[in-house]
């Protein structure tokens, strides 16, 4: 079985330009990541390099050109994060996540309407 790449927070950066796009050159990489980080340009290729170390990533070469392409799907690496998350912090216990962000004041009506929504969809897909 295929196993998911561990992406760092810096390669995660990465890794949503080139879902956004799926073949981009990392000239464009650097582009896009210009006004939000202050990575150098070789800072940039070595993430592209980890990434494609890990599989997380190929590309095809055309020409003198590398375009890079995704191997893994966005929502994989955020269902594997999520877990990973939820283990790390909450000791693997969806409930305690859960009712700790519904008693944060941060949490609005709307919110907590729509999660109520998506459970009841959960539950019955599930019944």
């Amino acid at each position: 079985m295929y196993e998911i790449p561990n992406i760092t927070n810096a390669e995660w950066e990465v890794m949503k330009i080139i879902w956004v796009n799926s073949e981009i050159s990392s000239i464009n990489i650097i582009q896009e990541l210009k006004g939000k980080s202050e990575w150098k340009p070789a800072t940039i290729k070595t993430l592209i390099n980890r990434l494609l170390t890990k599989n997380a990533i190929g590309f095809n070469k055309i020409g003198y050109e590398y375009l890079y392409f995704p191997l893994v799907s966005e929502d994989e690496c955020i269902k594997l994060e999520s877990q990973s998350f939820i283990k790390r912090v909450f000791n693997g216990s969806i409930k305690s996540m859960i009712l700790s962000f519904a008693q944060s004041e941060e949490i609005t009506e709307t919110d907590i309407a729509e999660l109520k929504n998506i459970l009841e969809q959960s539950s019955k897909t599930k019944g």
